[in-house]
């Protein structure tokens, strides 16, 4: 049965920092593209971050700069430090996991088109 448990969201002052953690349980986690993602209240989806299992990276245009995303294979982790946050930032994140490679890879990168999803954490960010 596979797991992803997010946690370290909460509540941080415009300009703050945190740092998010995804564990994963139940597949083999270093196969995977690790993904984060986020959703407002009211709005769709939307794609964040995207760690490949060579540690390449992709970013959402509005995060580049502010956000990064890493692994830690041994530990099954994957993680998300964010600075200089904004309200817009407020969401529920979400990390989930990719099995798919090649031209799979590429038609289902920043898509909400994902083998395994975790339950989310809230992250608020105040003005």
């Amino acid at each position: 049965q596979v797991q992803l448990v997010e946690s370290g969201g909460g509540l941080v002052q415009t300009g703050g920092s945190l740092r998010l953690s995804c564990a994963a349980s139940g597949l083999t986690f270093s196969s995977y593209t690790m993904d984060w993602f986020r959703q407002a209240p009211g709005k769709e989806r939307e794609f964040v971050a995207a760690i490949t299992r060579n540690g390449i990276t992709y970013y959402e245009d509005s995060v580049k700069g502010r956000f990064t995303i890493s692994r830690d294979n041994p530990k099954n982790t994957v993680y998300l430090q964010m600075n200089s946050l904004k309200p817009e930032d407020t969401a529920v994140y979400y990390c989930s996991a990719d099995r798919s490679s090649g031209v799979s890879f590429y038609s289902r990168l920043r898509t909400a088109d994902q083998d395994y999803w975790g339950q989310g954490t809230q992250v608020t960010v105040s003005s």
